[in-house]
């Protein structure tokens, strides 16, 4: 009789052990699913959110209000070959990185520069147009001001989280952080700064005659640098985003858009 038992057991723990292993088998299964893939992802809520900041030339308003800019007519271009519609939020340019891991947007294209930090913490797609890190200060200095050597006495502006940031503190300049290159050229304008670092597309159409400031111009560059656009990482929109970046590139439209906003397209 107890060896009977013993066999009811033994085959009823079998059982047992199987079921576990059953379930142990779904949950590595349901864990392998293949997560939907971003552009997935976009055509599904049938719109692509673009985080950006007020940014003449690439991304600002015209006279009506509505968004409008290089980076602006871009991105409609590629939100419309995705057939979907695109909304464009101001994002803190310091957190967006986190803004953009959290799905709150799904690019950062706002005249990003391909840096070290963004290929970091980003999928960056292929580089679009030519950029470069420049001073800018009142136009009536600019002739004392020829040398890296000779900006060292200067104070300067500069937008948190930017390569002109990354610049000032790299080559030890006295600087104070703003929350956007639009900021930074007010400071000069106001008199807390003598100075600003940011992207050359801005300064040559935020400055000169004409303009918000007109007393304001541009003075020597510190680097030369590229454009990009990033993704999340693993992100196979960095891929789309790139083939339709070539198709826009083989048929001319990129180039009038470029050339439209007095930019050079990086080849």
């Amino acid at each position: 009789m107890k060896k009977i038992i013993a066999l009811i057991m033994a085959v009823a723990m079998l059982f047992c052990f199987a079921g576990c292993g059953n379930n142990d088998v779904a949950d590595n299964s349901s864990k392998a699913e293949v997560v939907k893939s971003d552009v997935e992802y976009i055509k599904d809520k049938g719109k692509l959110v673009v985080g950006m900041t007020v940014y003449e030339p690439m991304n600002y308003k015209d006279e009506n209000g509505d968004w409008t800019g290089f980076d602006t007519e871009f991105a409609q271009a590629v939100a419309e070959k995705l057939d979907v519609d695109v909304e464009f939020i101001v994002i803190d340019w310091n957190n967006k990185w986190a803004t953009l891991e959290s799905k709150k947007i799904d690019v950062v294209w706002n005249g990003m520069t391909l840096s070290d930090e963004a290929k970091a913490n980003a999928s960056c797609t292929n580089p679009y147009v030519l950029n470069a890190q420049v001073v800018v200060m009142k136009a009536d200095k600019l002739d004392a001001y020829k040398t890296e050597e000779s900006l060292k006495e200067l104070s300067f502006a500069v937008e948190a989280g930017s390569a002109g940031k990354d610049i000032a503190e790299e080559k030890k300049y006295n600087y104070k952080e703003y929350d956007a290159q639009s900021d930074a050229m007010t400071a000069i304008k106001t008199g807390k700064a003598d100075a600003c670092i940011i992207d050359i597309t801005m300064a040559k159409a935020m400055t000169g005659e004409g303009t918000s400031f007109a007393d304001l111009g541009v003075g020597i560059s510190l680097t030369e640098e590229e454009y990009a656009i990033a993704c999340r990482k693993g992100s196979d929109l960095t891929a789309k985003i790139n083939e339709l970046m070539d198709d826009m590139k083989a048929d001319g439209s990129l180039q009038a858009l470029a050339d439209k906003y007095s930019l050079t397209l990086a080849e």
